[in-house]
């Protein structure tokens, strides 16, 4: 009784998400392949980017933090 439940809502998870998240999943399936070809420095730069823009991220929250706890 219980496992039957328990597979019915897994079930209405399953519905619900592919209903909701069913065109990005589309869409990252299309495009999993860069149609354009990349050189090794490109790919780097790519990289350092990321990486600049998540210390961006990153002291923006330190700066709210302390802004927020008053240090």
């Amino acid at each position: 009784m219980i496992k039957r439940r328990i597979v019915s809502i897994a079930g209405l998870l399953k519905k619900f998400m592919q209903r909701r998240f069913g065109s990005i999943i589309e869409i990252n399936r299309r495009y999993r392949q860069p149609r354009i070809k990349m050189t090794p420095a490109t790919r780097v730069l790519l990289l350092l980017l990321r990486i600049y823009l998540i210390l961006l991220v990153l002291i923006l929250f330190y700066k709210f933090f302390t802004i927020i706890t008053g240090g």
